[in-house]
This record gives structure tokens, sequence and C-alpha cells, in this order.
């Protein structure tokens, strides 16, 4: 499956589109063996049966070698387009004895690729199954559970690190469901977006967490930023920004406490559109925060261009640089590229103190994690803001 492809055809029209397949199906051929077979399924979608593979290592070296040649730029119209691949892999017999099942198998796979973020590929296996008979059952139970009143928010602090005052929290999206128990966002999320649920939901969270801003200003409590998390469906979706408006106007909150967070690997495939909603966004006065960032590949040039005011170094990154001199020049990398676009830089997923000391030398603005605090209920977060400060390391 083509990432980020329907971008293209919906952006610039179905020509384009057209000449996009016809090229990722020549780069197809080229890249595979004479005795292999392609075809378009339809829409964005190509099956390659490959045959005589001697081994799982060298099936894999072929898929990155797809993946290789999908990914390298290419230019219609005079205009450079950047996609990417998702790759599933069924093996005959193990997998299925026909090829209704096969190919079963290897959509299921490819979907599991997808979730793990574009340019990937997933070989079929039993967690996989067992994966999607759950989602199943969540896309079943999802719809009714704003009815049900089943969903709800976690909030989690951020802290200056000079001062060790909250400045925000971030809120979380969670889900207790009577016969699935509590689902967390690794697993509602992909449900969500799979189902298109996710943009409704969104809508919900955002209006829910302006709210409850406000009710906190009114118990007297300190005004603090609100951080909210957008998906790629939410950012594509042409109601976006009448959503923000309607949460920001009933709820009487001042725009500049809304931050929106969006992940890096929504760069990779969905650039200009984005581009030109994050604009959008900035009219209306809210901050902008890149979430994950180092965990994907999103280059500078791209970096320049964004009108976000937020880096959140990515946890990966923060768990590994009190041992790992590469990702401690990762992070201080990250930092200098912040800084030198005048952006807050936030350090997420802080859970030791030796992490925190390395982030302390004149180093991010903000920290954010389980050494401080989990996330927790509204009671709890508006006991923490009345508190005010933690305790940083001296």
């Amino acid at each position: 499956d083509l990432d980020g492809f329907k971008i293209v055809n919906d952006t610039f029209g179905h020509e384009a589109g057209d000449m996009v397949l016809i090229e990722c199906a020549t780069r197809l051929r080229s890249a595979l063996r004479a005795s292999d077979f392609v075809a378009r399924l339809g829409g964005d979608e190509f099956v390659i049966l490959v045959k005589n593979v001697t081994s799982i290592e060298n099936l894999t070296t072929l898929v990155n070698k797809v993946l290789a040649t999908i990914r390298e730029p290419l230019t219609i119209k005079g205009k450079e387009h950047a996609l990417s691949a998702s790759i599933g892999v069924s093996i005959y017999p193990q997998d299925g004895q026909d090829k209704q099942s096969l190919t079963k198998a290897a959509d299921l796979a490819m979907y599991a690729a997808k979730e793990k973020g574009n340019n990937n590929f997933q070989f079929f296996s039993m967690g996989i199954k067992a994966q999607f008979r759950e989602r199943t059952m969540f896309e079943e139970s999802l719809p009714r559970a704003m009815e049900r009143n089943e969903l709800f928010l976690e909030y989690q602090p951020k802290l200056d690190m000079k001062t060790g005052a909250i400045t925000g929290v971030e809120a979380l999206l969670r889900w207790h469901n009577p016969s699935l128990g509590l689902v967390m966002p690794m697993r509602l999320i992909p449900a969500a977006e799979s189902s298109g649920l996710i943009v409704p939901i969104g809508r919900w969270v955002l209006k829910t967490a302006c709210k409850k801003n406000m009710a906190w200003q009114r118990q007297g409590l300190p005004r603090i930023g609100m951080a909210v998390n957008l998906s790629h469906r939410q950012l594509m979706d042409e109601r976006l920004i009448e959503d923000i408006k309607e949460a920001l106007a009933e709820s009487g909150m001042d725009p500049e406490l809304l931050e929106l967070e969006i992940t890096e690997n929504l760069l990779l495939s969905y650039f200009p559109r984005i581009i030109n909603v994050l604009n959008q966004l900035k009219e209306l006065g809210v901050r902008l925060a890149l979430d994950d960032f180092g965990s994907g590949y999103s280059s500078l040039a791209q970096i320049r261009h964004l009108p976000v005011d937020t880096l959140k170094i990515d946890r990966s990154i923060v768990g590994n640089i009190p041992v790992n001199r590469i990702d401690m020049a990762v992070a201080e990398a990250i930092v200098g590229i912040g800084k030198s676009l005048d952006m807050t830089i936030v350090a997420e997923g802080v859970e030791t103190p030796e992490q925190l000391a390395c982030l302390q030398d004149p180093f991010c603005d903000e920290v954010q994690g389980f050494y401080f605090s989990k996330p927790v209920s509204p009671e709890h977060a508006a006991e923490l803001i009345s508190n005010r400060k933690f305790e940083m390391l001296k």
C-alpha cells in the first residue's frame, strides 16, 4: 500500500495520481526478479508474488529493496512528491493454503505495518491475527463509548526546568469498557483511526480539555497550557478549524493556552497539505508542538518551514541519554535546532534522576514524565497545579 498517495490524488488531481501509480509500478517491476509477479489490486494497493526464496533473510532483503525504490522522490508535472510504502508479507504454506487466505494474511500484516508508521513491513503471525480480532471487538464497542460516558481524560503535567513550576498539562484519552476493561491509547487510538471515529472522539477531547482548563481557572488555579494530540485524520478533516474555534468559544479559553501536538512521522507523506493546515491553526492564535521529535526522518529543511512553537524530544532518546553518547548527541542537536528557531524544547518520558540530570545543563525548557507524575485524574491534576512546584535536582 502506498503511504501518502491519497494526498497526492486529492491535492493534485487524478491525472497526477495516475502518473504516480504508473511510476511506482515501473519501479516495482525493476526492483523484482524476472521470476517474480507484480499486479495492482486497485486504488494504491499492489500485490507481489515471489517464488523460490531460500530464506527469510533473502525475502527481507527483497522487501527492503522494494521499500527503498518507492521511497525515492518522484517528480510529476514539475512537482516533487515523497511517498513510502507499507508492506505485509505472508508465506505459503504456513500462513495459508490458497490465494484467498494468503492475501488476507498479507493484508492483515500490511495494516500492522502501517501502525508501526510509514515505510515499514511486517510478516504475518498469529499474534497479528489475534490483534485484529481484538481490534474488531474494539470497533464494535467504540461507537457507543461516547454515548455511555466510557471515555475520559487524564492529565500529565509539564514542568519548567528551572523553577519546577507546572506550565501546562497534556490531555490523554482513556476508555473504560464494562467488557474490555481499561483500554489504553496504544490499543484505543489505532482502532479509532481505522474506524474513522478518531474525528468525533478528537472533537470531544478538544472540547472536554478546554472546558476543564477553564474550570480549573474558575477554582482560582493559575493559568496553564493545555496540550491536545491531533491525529492525521483530524488534520485532514475539513471541520478541524471550526472544531477548534468551537472548543475555544464554548469554553472561553484563551487560544494561546491551547497547544496542539502532531507527531513527526506525519510530515513524511503529508507535508504540503499539513503545512497549509498548520498555518491556518496558527492564525487562530493556538500553539503548535511537534511530538516524538527525533524518532522519524523529517529533514531540517522541513522543520525550518513549520510554524511550530515547541519540539518534544522523543522518549526513546530521553530514556537512553545517561548511557548512550549517540542519543545524548542527538538530543543536543535537537536542542540546537530548536533554540536556533526560537522554539520551546520539551523532554518527554523523563523517568529517572539520571535522565533529568543530563537534561538540566542549559538544555531543555520543560520536562514531562513519570519521574514527576504519571497521567492523573482531573481532581488529582488540580491538586498538583495548586501545589505549583516540584523539587528539581540541584
